[in-house]
Parts: structure tokens; C-alpha cells; sequence
């Protein structure tokens, strides 16, 4: 494998070392005291707001009536894991630093999906207040356990001091219990109840202290866990697979381990190189819950990682997986992906996928996992596509329209570093957003409500009443890969005037000093409202505003998506498109 090939994992070891540090750290404060100062109200009014959907891929697959999309989760929903009760589907995702934690989807079918919100929403027990936008929490399990009739979901949670935690239910839509701190380190937990109730967690970590062979060196560790208490029991770990499939080969990151039983056999299902170029999935057996573990002779049984870099209509580096057996007795699988741009840049972030899964021989494959994935599957037998429709989660090209109206915002719109309740309220006019006195820039709660970007071609688009009173006030839409790297477009002051600026924030490697630069900015008159527009046509994107119903005028003409990349920006999320405000507005009119 190429040197180029190791970049974006050494980026990943180093974040993880130094979040690591920061599990060890003691929250101190209340998460009242945390918040930023609001400011005298001065506070813009959002309405009228449109994203839609355009990208090619799904005007040249139209789907047949029996046929769905993959991705089912278009956008940042990435490290999927999926558990089923009777024919009741439940998924999560990470989340990192947004809030609420760990999105919740319900299926009955594994094609129409419900979104429930997060599973970490108490900001007085999960508060990535001052994390990084990659740090917070993620790489989620959940499992039903038919033995006390209970779900438990398994995290990683780098905030709060809180470390790996577990967190549990009866009923996924009426809430989750406190989190439950787990006495052991590594990251990508995951629960199995086996037969007879006995429960066990599997997770990544690094080698025993001085056995560490190569850069990208871990381990499968188990724990037995003790149902009645809550803990894993001290001195019951043991490492079950040692750097992968074959060490001899030096693979990188094994790592998201998921354990099952199948036929009186117990199977370790693992992603393996890293979640880049390389990764893959990986398929154990054993005799024994607690090993020896023999790889499968087909590793992997999914990945696409062998395929041309300009292939049309590219999925790339698949893996991170779960199993679960659908309708009808047919395994399916959910997995993380990724649908690069026209220039291979990642701003979509990494979605979840699902592909059914042929397990008819000792182990199980991914149909079609192992030759380039394609953008529609046949829908399990007897089932409907309503994706969309009736409060079902949107795949596809699509358009989300919110006119505030609701008493409650839509599920898809979410906060970063804390709740969107703390500066955001529905109010008769629109959706109001106190800002606080804190900058995008800022590793701090911002009063901004964000949208995941889940097209590579979009538009997004508001209408905004807004009158600031100094340039230290700005209020629009911010496109945002992390606090380092994003665009930021809105109404300020300079001396009596209002202005529309464009600014661009990036720090493209953790050596450089961050740069801020206003590309464009011009003098409006502002009487009434003003609509604010985000159009991305692959790489290209544009910002666009438009005074008293006239058409819509770019201002600082097309500029580059490369910061809104992950794979250029660094990091484990997509782009966030936003409704923003702010008392300390640095982007100054020229």
C-alpha cells in the first residue's frame, strides 16, 4: 500500500490519542455554567426554508416499484449498528459533537425508517460542550437482550470524562436511562447476549503495553459483563484477535466488533484497514464466546477497495458493519460508506448503507459487498417503498421544506455542542435564534441549528429578518466540515450601513495558523427580509442573496467545497449546512 494510503489513519490514531487523554479529564462544571452569554436580544428571524436534492445519480436510477435507495441514511450518519425485537427495527449512528447524541432510527422493514431523535439528549449527562467536532461521541452498539426484555446501547463518549458507557430501555421511542460509566479503555463497544443469558462486550484496543508491532496495531478485547450490577467483571478480559486476520500482513485498525451466534457457532464480525481507502469487513468463528477465533478463508466479505478511483458513480471505503436477520429470515447488513464528489472529495461524510447478506454457507457474505456497489436494491418481499412519505425518513433526490410552524422541530435539525433549545424557539413569525457571544471558529457551543448536507449537488435556502447593530453582530447560513473549516454568509454592519459578506475559515493541517478571509462582501439596502441561498454542484459551490422577491445575486462567484471535505478538512464527519447568529462576528466588510 502506498505511503499516500496511511494519511488519513495516522490523522485518526493521532485524534484518538489525544481524545483519549480527554476521558480521563473530570467535568467540573454544570452545563448552565457552560453556556455562552446571550446578548441584548437582537435576534434574527428564520422562515420559508427549502433544502433540496439533486444529484444525478438518482435521476439516472429511477427506482421500479420494488426496488429502494442505499444509502438509507444519506449524510453524516456513519458506524451504523442495528438490533431487532419481534419485526421492530431499531439503528443508531454516531453523532461525535453534535447534539443529541447518537441518533435513533425505528423500521419495520429495514426500508422505511423513523427518525426518533438521539439517544443521548440530556445535556446534564452527555455535554460535548468543549470538544472538537470530531471528538463527543461515537461508534455506537445496540442489542435487544429477550432475557430481561431490554435494549442496550453501547458508546464511546469522549466528553464528560465519561468514557465507554452504557445506557438502557424498554421501549426505544419513550427514552433511555442515565449512562452508566464501563471500567475498561479502547473505543467501538459493542453488547452479545448469548443463549443463556449470559452477557458479554467486545471492543478495540491497543496491545498489551510494549507488544505493539507496527502503526495501526490493535486488538479485540472481551469482557464477561454482569447483567445484575451493570459492569463488566473485573480480570474476565481477554484478547481474542491480535491485529487482524492475518498479522503476518501488518493490517491496520481492527476495530467496530460485532459478536453473534448462528448455528450453535459464535462469529466476530470486524472492519478492518482503517475507515479510509482500505477498509473492509472481516468475518471470524469460534466454538467458544471467549476464542479462539479462526478468520474466514474469503476475507474480507465486503469492501471496495479494489476498484478504479474514477469508476462512475463511486462508493468507496466500506466497512464498519452489523448484521441483522430481516423480513422472511434473510440477513441484511448496515455499514458505512462514502459517495466522493467529482474531484474524489468527501463532504456528504460518511452514510449508512445496507446491502442483503448471504449467509447460507458456514459464513456470512455481503451480496454484491466485493464488485462496485450500485445505487438501488430490490426491497425484501411484501414490502412498500413510502421512504419519504408518511414521517418516513427521505432517501433519493428529495426536498425538506420547514416553515417553523410545528410546536417541535424536525428531528433532522440538530445542535452542535449542546442543545438547539438553548438558542433556538419557534415563534409567530418563524424560528427565532438568540445568538451567543461565541464564533463558528470556537470549540464552544454555538447558536447555530444545523442540517446535514446529503447530496453532493444541493441547494439550501431561507428567508432571514434581521437588522444587526454593529459589525460585531452577523446573522445567515454557515456550510461547515469543523470549527477549522467552513464558509460563513450573512447580514452585518459596517459604521450605518448593512452588508452581505462571505468569508471562508480553514487551518489545513495541526501546524498552520487558522486563516480567515472575507472573499466578497457588498452593500445591501436592507428594509424588509433578505433569502440567503447555499447551491453546491459537486465541488463547486455558491452563496446567493435576494432583496424584495428579485432574483437571486452570487456574490464572490463559485468557490471551492475542498474544506467542506473530509478527507481534506480531516475528521470523521460531512458537511453541516446552518441557520447562524452571532455576537462576535470577525467577518468585517472590505
Amino acid at each position: 500500500m502506498k505511503k499516500s494510503k496511511f494519511k488519513l489513519f495516522r490523522k485518526r490514531q493521532t485524534v484518538l490519542l489525544s481524545l483519549g487523554v480527554l476521558t480521563m479529564l473530570s467535568f467540573t462544571h454544570k452545563h448552565n455554567e457552560d453556556l455562552p452569554v446571550k446578548p441584548p436580544k437582537n435576534s434574527p428571524i428564520f422562515s420559508n426554508f427549502k433544502y433540496q436534492g439533486n444529484d444525478q445519480v438518482y435521476k439516472d436510477y429511477v427506482l421500479k416499484s420494488d426496488e429502494f435507495y442505499t444509502p438509507i441514511l444519506q449524510g453524516c450518519y456513519p458506524d451504523p449498528a442495528i438490533t431487532r425485537k419481534g419485526d421492530d427495527y431499531y439503528m443508531v449512528c454516531s453523532s461525535f459533537a453534535m447534539f443529541p447524541g447518537v441518533p435513533i432510527f425505528h423500521s419495520k422493514d429495514l426500508v422505511n425508517w423513523t427518525d426518533l431523535g438521539g439517544v443521548l439528549n440530556n445535556v446534564s449527562e452527555f455535554n460535548p460542550h468543549d470538544t472538537g467536532i470530531s471528538a463527543g461521541v461515537y461508534a455506537p452498539g445496540i442489542t435487544y437482550n429477550p432475557h430481561n426484555d431490554t435494549f442496550y446501547m453501547i458508546v464511546t463518549a469522549f466528553s464528560n470524562g465519561l468514557g465507554n458507557i452504557i445506557v438502557k430501555t424498554k421501549d426505544p421511542k419513550k427514552g433511555w436511562g442515565s449512562p452508566i460509566k464501563l471500567d475498561f479503555g479502547g473505543i467501538d463497544p459493542s453488547i452479545f447476549f448469548d443463549d443463556n443469558g449470559k452477557g458479554y462486550i467486545v471492543h478495540n484496543d491497543a496491545p498489551d503495553p510494549g507488544k505493539e508491532l507496527y502503526n495501526g496495531h490493535r486488538v479485540i478485547k472481551i469482557w464477561e459483563y454482569d447483567l445484575e450490577n451493570d459492569a463488566v467483571i473485573p480480570g474476565s478480559d481477554k484478547i481474542i484477535v491480535d491485529g487482524g486476520t492475518d498479522i503476518n500482513k501488518k493490517p491496520i485498525w481492527i476495530e467496530a466488533p460485532h459478536l453473534y451466534k448462528k448455528d450453535g457457532s459464535y462469529y466476530l464480525m470486524c472492519a478492518e484497514g482503517g475507515t479510509g481507502g482500505w477498509h473492509s469487513e472481516v468475518i471470524f468463528k469460534s466454538d467458544n464466546p471467549k476464542g479462539p477465533f479462526i478468520p474466514a478463508p474469503n476475507n474480507p466479505i465486503l469492501t471496495q477497495r479494489y476498484f478504479g478511483r474514477d469508476r462512475k458513480n463511486k462508493v468507496d471505503w466500506a466497512g464498519h458493519a452489523d448484521l441483522v436477520e430481516g423480513p422472511n429470515g434473510k440477513y441484511y447488513g448496515v455499514f458505512l460508506a462514502v459517495r466522493p464528489n467529482e474531484k474524489h472529495r468527501v463532504n456528504t461524510g460518511r452514510e449508512t448503507f445496507i446491502l442483503p447478506v448471504d449467509w447460507s454457507g458456514e459464513f456470512p457474505v455481503f451480496e454484491n459487498g466485493l464488485v462496485p456497489l450500485e445505487p438501488k436494491l430490490k426491497m425484501p418481499e411484501g414490502v412498500e417503498n413510502m421512504t419519504g412519505k408518511n414521517g418516513f425518513f427521505p432517501n433519493g433526490n428529495f426536498t425538506f421544506s420547514d416553515d417553523f410552524t410545528s410546536e417541535k422541530l424536525n428531528n433532522r435539525w440538530i445542535g452542535l455542542r449542546g442543545p438547539r433549545e438553548h438558542f433556538a424557539s419557534i415563534t409567530k413569525k418563524g424560528l427565532e435564534i438568540e445568538p451567543f457571544n461565541t464564533n463558528i471558529k470556537e470549540v464552544k457551543p454555538t447558536s447555530t441549528l444545523f442540517l446535514r448536507q446529503q447530496h453532493n449537488s444541493f441547494s439550501f435556502e431561507t428567508v432571514m429578518e434581521y437588522k444587526p447593530k454593529s459589525e460585531k453582530d452577523l446573522a445567515g447560513v454557515v456550510a461547515l466540515q469543523n470549527e477549522n473549516s467552513n464558509y460563513v454568509f450573512g447580514v452585518t454592519k459596517k459604521d450605518n450601513d448593512f452588508y452581505i459578506v462571505l468569508q471562508r475559515n480553514e487551518k489545513m493541517d495541526r501546524t498552520s495558523n487558522a486563516s480567515s478571509k472575507v472573499i466578497a462582501s457588498t452593500k445591501i439596502d436592507l428594509k424588509s427580509s433578505v433569502k440567503l441561498k447555499i447551491e453546491a454542484n459537486g465541488d463547486d459551490y455558491q452563496f446567493s442573496y435576494s432583496l424584495k422577491e428579485e432574483d437571486f445575486i452570487n456574490l464572490g462567484g463559485t468557490v471551492s467545497g475542498d474544506i467542506l471535505s473530509t478527507d481534506v478538512a480531516g475528521g470523521f464527519t460531512g458537511c453541516l449546512l446552518g441557520l447562524y447568529a452571532t455576537s462576535t462576528n470577525d467577518a468585517y466588510p472590505e
